[in-house]
């Protein structure tokens, strides 16, 4: 193999192994920030279930923002490291080197196996993140919504029990007319008259009125056949 051929492998091979050390640190890094994130989750939802202050112990915005920078790092990494790989890949199959192509075949299948194991270890990672923070935003949505409820139960409190009371005011307005309606309709019962017509009941002014207003009627009745009658004894003579 030339000189220049075999540094040329070995300057690739030092250009994997360096983005796959920074990779792992990245990795490391940004599996850190998921479990801290998934923690702080936790001590808010304990602290608010037993306490009233409801002021995060991080700031998950900031950690937000650490994901997306760290993930865009990650991706460039990999990007990175993948193309290293292809060149690798091309190295091997050129016709300068057929009797080494096996060794050169088995690391470069190393180097595409811990490509492989970053990339699959960074989606799951990523995935786990935004699953949580997701929860966490339901969650926080789900508290808020409780606390509304806690804050304004009183007036709803108040509401429905004005509610009500207007609608038993109304139901018994109802019995009443209903329940006079119906001696009235009896007829000339005057025990039961006195008895619904009395100061002390409530619907006493209403059977006075209508009391009134039939001796009224009867007047007029009255002073009708007082006219008529004499006209009707002249029309039959």
């Amino acid at each position: 193999m030339a000189a220049g051929t075999s540094n040329y492998w070995e300057d690739l091979r030092k250009q994997a192994r360096q983005l796959e050390n920074e990779l792992d640190l990245k990795l490391v890094s940004f599996s850190k920030l998921c479990t801290s994130y998934s923690h702080s989750s936790a001590r808010d939802g304990r602290r608010d279930r037993y306490s009233s202050d409801t002021t995060p112990l991080l700031n998950g915005s900031s950690q937000d923002r650490m994901f997306e920078t760290m993930a865009i790092e990650i991706e460039q990494l990999l990007a990175r490291l993948t193309g290293v790989n292809d060149k690798m890949a091309e190295y091997t199959n050129s016709a300068g080197v057929p009797s080494l192509n096996a060794a050169l075949m088995h690391t470069l299948q190393r180097h595409r196996d811990i490509l492989q194991d970053y990339t699959h270890e960074f989606h799951k990672t990523k995935a786990n993140f935004v699953a949580i923070r997701e929860r966490e935003n339901l969650m926080g949505s789900v508290r808020k919504d409780i606390e509304s409820y806690k804050s304004g139960s009183g007036v709803n409190n108040r509401r429905t029990e004005l509610f009500l009371k207007e609608h038993d005011h109304l139901r018994n307005s109802d019995r009443l007319i209903e329940e006079t309606i119906s001696l009235l309709v009896i007829g000339n019962n005057e025990q039961h008259i006195k008895l619904w017509a009395g100061p002390s009941h409530p619907c006493g002014w209403l059977l006075q009125k209508k009391k009134k207003k039939r001796k009224r009627e009867r007047q007029v009745l009255v002073k009708m056949w007082k006219s008529w009658i004499p006209c009707a004894l002249f029309v039959g003579m």
